[in-house]
């Protein structure tokens, strides 16, 4: 028998599929937190926010629907940030959130991205599960990223 995670297949962002980002994690936000005027800002512009400024975006696709999708925000050369992670609450719990983030780390590595950041909240624990279960590891966390953050995570690649 095939797993549902074996039919989940990992896109790369298009103008086509824009609008899926923001209204996967609009989905989270508004359920859990508020959205920030960054958030806005990001979810609204991602052509212009993650991918112009040599980001990668990407979008999980089940049943020929976008269910789900990571983003890797470039800080500097050797450090991108992993951000506007989503899966769509009907979607959960089918292995999504584990297959975006193997595609993230395999693709971070093909670029040579030293150290991926997150910032998450503590009361999102199935997010912290799977960031645990990738070996990140929690850092000092600095003030005035997102309101929302009360936790800061980091892996190095290599």
């Amino acid at each position: 028998m095939v797993s549902d995670a074996n039919k989940v297949e990992i896109i790369p962002f298009s103008a086509e599929l824009k609008e899926h980002i923001k209204i996967l994690n609009l989905e989270w936000l508004h359920k859990y937190f508020k959205v920030e005027p960054k958030d806005e800002k990001v979810l609204s512009n991602p052509q212009t926010e993650i991918i112009d400024k040599g980001g990668m975006i990407f979008y999980a696709r089940y049943n020929n629907k976008i269910v789900g999708t990571v983003s890797l925000l470039k800080i500097d050369y050797a450090v991108f940030e992993l951000t506007k992670m989503a899966v769509s609450d009907g979607n959960q719990g089918l292995g999504i959130g584990k297959k975006l983030m193997e595609h993230c780390l395999n693709k971070a590595k093909e670029n040579g991205i030293q150290k991926l950041i997150l910032y998450s909240n503590r009361k999102l624990l199935p997010a912290l599960a799977l960031y645990e279960s990738f070996d990140f590891m929690e850092i000092p966390l600095e003030e005035g990223i997102y309101e929302r953050a009360d936790i800061k995570m980091e892996r190095n690649l290599f």
